[in-house]
């Protein structure tokens, strides 16, 4: 009663209803602001969880690309003597023999 009476000196139409119209309305404000603060914070978070996973999937491919090397082949091939007609004979026997 004695913050009313005192209200109702300052503002003698309204008296403790204008404060607290002036509250709610800042109370609303800041309801809003709060949640357009918790949607960018959720934007935020599906962005660094894409982010992430990007990062994720080139390090997997990087790794890919190490473990197995672009089109190298075995091919000994070049040790087998396909011109000389005695296949018996390889390169690698002495010639002295």
């Amino acid at each position: 009663m004695v913050y009313e009476a005192g209200a109702r000196m300052r503002d003698p139409v309204y008296g403790c209803t204008g404060a607290i119209y002036h509250l709610q309305r800042q109370v609303s404000e800041l309801q809003a602001q709060l949640a357009k603060t918790q949607v960018e914070l959720v934007s935020m978070q599906l962005q660094r969880s894409d982010l992430l996973e990007l990062l994720y999937k080139m390090e997997q491919t990087k790794l890919a690309a190490q473990d197995s090397p672009d089109e190298v082949t075995n091919d000994l091939g070049f040790l087998e003597d396909n011109n000389n007609n005695n296949s018996s004979k390889s390169w690698w026997d002495p010639l002295w023999t």
